[in-house]
């Protein structure tokens, strides 16, 4: 499947999807913040979907804020599991080699450089949550990383909504994007200056 039919697939399924939630009335909200929560998980859930419907249904304010909360508890869930599941196995299999090497890249990832992996919108964040469940990045050092990279992917998310996938074609969405990594990276740089969180975790 070349890649314009995967996009044109992901659009039609995120249109079905929406429009089904939102037939669904009061249910909508619950049921997409749920989605929300399995989409650190399922990869080819459209978190956009379920972010825009809490906005239209809950409010701009309220909307993002239970959206940012459950994503990150998504991406954490993901994360963790694959800590306490695969990790010590995974960590004997890769002693040599390419993918050794590339794990200890990530290992040594900085907190502002973590920050700043998640809070690229279009980044697969289950991937993300995978590899860093796998690595021997400390826990509390990923969770503070997705609460302030995951606030940056719910605020460009809630304002594309549901045309994201055609967004990617427009320039100026783009440079909004690289805005907001750079504040994200900004703040990431703050936040660890301040705390150190390099050195404690």
């Amino acid at each position: 499947m070349e890649f314009v039919e995967i996009i044109n697939w992901l659009k039609n399924f995120s249109v079905i999807l929406n429009d089904f939630l939102m037939g669904l009335g009061i249910w909508a909200p619950i049921l997409s913040s749920i989605l929300i929560v399995l989409e650190g998980i399922f990869a080819f859930l459209p978190l956009v979907v379920f972010v825009t419907i809490n906005i239209i249904t809950l409010g701009a304010f309220f909307g993002s804020i239970l959206s940012w909360i459950l994503t990150t508890i998504g991406s954490f869930l993901a994360f963790y599991l694959c800590r306490i599941g695969l990790s010590n196995f995974f960590q004997r299999k890769i002693s040599k080699g390419k993918i050794s090497k590339f794990m200890t890249k990530i290992d040594n990832l900085k907190f502002k450089q973590l920050v700043l992996i998640i809070a690229i919108p279009f980044a697969p964040s289950f991937f993300i949550n995978v590899g860093a469940g796998l690595s021997k990045i400390s826990i509390k050092k990923y969770l503070y990383a997705l609460l302030i990279g995951k606030v940056f992917v719910i605020l460009f998310l809630g304002y594309i909504g549901s045309n994201v996938i055609e967004c990617l074609k427009n320039p100026l969405v783009l440079i909004k994007v690289v805005m907001l990594v750079v504040i994200a990276y900004i703040i990431a740089q703050v936040v660890n200056k301040k705390f150190d969180l390099d050195e404690r975790f």
